[in-house]
């Protein structure tokens, strides 16, 4: 007798996978702890935790949007804006050093850099780059608004039971200063100088250490609030690595996997679920991409989520 006589069928590759249509694939996550209707939740990280928010939305559950549009403002021109994107107007947040930086500020842990971006007479926030197509009016509406979202990520923080933050990438560009762009000033405003601007293509130590300091810091000011980690499936749109795309994908998805594993491994209020090797598991041939093979497909999305709830109910009896 050995230790794989009688694993169940889901340990075996013949059994789970090999045997199965991949739409029969099931039992990919056994969840830590439950997420039940009520439960507030919120969603930040890479452009995929929208899709999660949506998916809570449909579902009826308590998502948590914390900056919600001014009312007189259509759903289409909010979304335009960064609103219900994500829980706070944040924008998109790839790295978990960018996570840990918006945490700090949010927390008075850290000071703020005053740089902001001219655009003609408009003017950038430089760590939100595309939040106002046109741009705010004044550096001080910059801060001002800035500051706005900075409460409500506060508040996400200290009232939600339930932080889900969807890892996107490696590579970061920062300020020779210490600070973290969400995108390589110069791309989509700002002027790149190679003298200030600082490509870094962090590491797992780099990633596992800012990832375990964020969580560190969500649960100081909310003892109870519990992480659901995730890896964005999406590949990377473009390297600075100098690796061919495919690499460097591999690469960045590899070390934010491997970070997400160890910190979930280590903490019972730290889960994983697996939305990254849904997609891009073999398995699945490559069926939930769009022709594009980089943006998720709606049918993607749907299976996705569906396992999701699916082990939430297997597990804790969840009402779907």
């Amino acid at each position: 007798m050995h230790p794989y006589h009688d694993i169940p069928p889901k340990s075996r590759w013949k059994d789970a996978v090999a045997a199965r249509s991949p739409f029969d694939v099931s039992d990919l996550w056994d969840p830590k702890f439950p997420i039940a209707q009520g439960t507030p939740v919120v969603t930040f990280g890479a452009g995929v935790a929208q899709q999660f928010a949506r998916a809570l939305t449909a579902r009826g559950m308590a998502w948590f949007d914390a900056e919600p549009a001014p009312r007189i403002v259509s759903k289409r021109l909010a979304q335009q804006f960064g609103y219900r994107r994500f829980s706070a107007r944040t924008a998109a947040i790839d790295t978990p050093s960018l996570l840990l930086q918006w945490l700090r500020w949010a927390f008075a842990e850290a000071a703020i850099p005053g740089e902001v971006w001219i655009k003609g007479e408009r003017f950038i926030d430089p760590f939100r780059p595309q939040i106002e197509p046109d741009g705010f009016a004044s550096p001080e509406t910059v801060t001002r608004m800035r500051d706005l979202t900075l409460a409500a990520l506060r508040d996400c923080v200290t009232k939600s039971e339930v932080f889900v933050f969807a890892l996107g990438q490696t590579e970061s560009w920062f300020h020779r200063d210490g600070y973290e762009y969400p995108i390589c000033p110069g791309t989509a405003g700002g002027t790149f100088d190679r003298d200030r601007h600082i490509f870094v293509n962090q590491r797992f130590s780099q990633v596992h250490a800012a990832l375990g300091e964020a969580i560190t810091l969500m649960r100081r000011h909310n003892p109870q609030i519990r992480i659901l980690l995730t890896v964005s499936p999406a590949p990377l749109i473009a390297t600075n690595s100098g690796d061919h795309i495919l690499v460097a994908t591999t690469q960045s998805k590899s070390i934010l996997r491997a970070a997400a594993a160890e910190l979930s491994a280590a903490q019972a209020f730290v889960d994983y679920f697996p939305g990254y090797e849904i997609v891009s598991a073999p398995t699945f041939r490559g069926m939930f991409l769009e022709p594009d093979q980089q943006s998720i497909s709606p049918a993607g999305v749907d299976f996705i989520m569906r396992c999701f709830f699916d082990a939430q109910e297997r597990m804790f009896g969840m009402h779907r």
